[in-house]
């Protein structure tokens, strides 16, 4: 494995506060807007500072439910000390309110690009995300626990359906908002690429170096990408069930929270989640 830098302004990761958000203590864990040069061929994530978001109080009144081929998800969580299976459909609009302890999304306009309420809804076993307009941003968890998992399994299972130009990030990201206490991305990448892991340097200045690890699969296929974090000893990166390395430098111990985010460029189309599960 070989540490690499993203060189491009399009492909370099950025850090800071977001001054569209300036009453919070914190910006919104942000996807770089594209230029009009990139916006009909994006590549790369741009990330903003990391803010910790409750569902909104009132939810806003539903807006009709995407349609989105689900297919056959065949597959069932594991045990797990949190288990989100999406059995309980919820119109777009009323997810956060029907997944209060589930599902923590980013408050809409957030960065003028995240709509959550306008773009998640619940349907056929699956929480569907729907591409081609605004973005979604969210942690998984309850509102009281999704915070502060020090170590544990965290596993998704999905796959996308259109939306090129578009991608999705799933990530573990350091709650205390400071990029040196590591971050461990699975699965990260264009819908129309291959995802892959991407295991951040945690050397304060030089966090954008990372280890990248191919998976060989598709986003257009269900799979399942798990993280085993063992604090400050080895992050094992698996998808299927068939690990792709542990890797031993630059493993947090502090606390962390599991989210997604996806952008509000790029064609129509659907990301769906099957389930997440997460264990300490």
């Amino acid at each position: 494995m070989t540490l690499t830098e993203r060189k491009t302004p399009m492909n370099r990761r950025k850090r800071g506060l977001l001054a569209a958000v300036t009453t919070l203590t914190a910006g919104a864990l942000v996807l770089g807007v594209p230029t009009a040069a990139s916006a009909a061929s994006w590549n790369g994530w741009w990330w903003g500072g990391h803010g910790r978001w409750q569902p909104p109080v009132t939810a806003p009144t539903p807006d009709p439910t995407p349609v989105a081929e689900t297919g056959e998800t065949g597959s069932s969580a594991p045990a797990a000390s949190f288990v989100e299976d999406f059995n309980d459909s919820a119109a777009t609009g009323l997810v956060a309110s029907a997944y209060r302890q589930a599902w923590q999304p980013y408050p809409d306009g957030t960065s003028g690009i995240y709509a959550p309420s306008q773009t998640v809804s619940v349907h056929d076993g699956v929480m569907d995300v729907r591409l081609g307009g605004a973005g979604t941003a969210g942690t998984f968890g309850t509102s009281a626990g999704a915070w502060d998992h020090v170590g544990g399994s965290f596993s998704v299972r999905a796959k996308a359906t259109g939306g090129d130009g578009n991608g999705a990030a799933f990530m573990l990201w350091p709650t205390s908002n400071v990029w040196s206490d590591g971050e461990i991305d699975f699965p990260e990448g264009n819908f129309d690429e291959s995802p892959s892991a991407f295991h951040h340097s945690m050397v304060r200045g030089q966090e954008a170096n990372r280890v990248q690890l191919g998976t060989g699969v598709s986003w257009r296929d269900w799979h399942t990408y798990k993280v085993d974090w063992v604090p400050g000893q080895s992050v094992t990166y698996s998808v299927d069930g068939r690990v792709l390395d542990t890797i031993t430098h630059d493993v947090p111990t502090t606390a962390h929270r599991f989210m997604f985010q996806t952008g509000n460029w790029g064609q129509s189309g659907n990301l769906l989640i099957d389930w997440v599960t997460t264990t300490e």
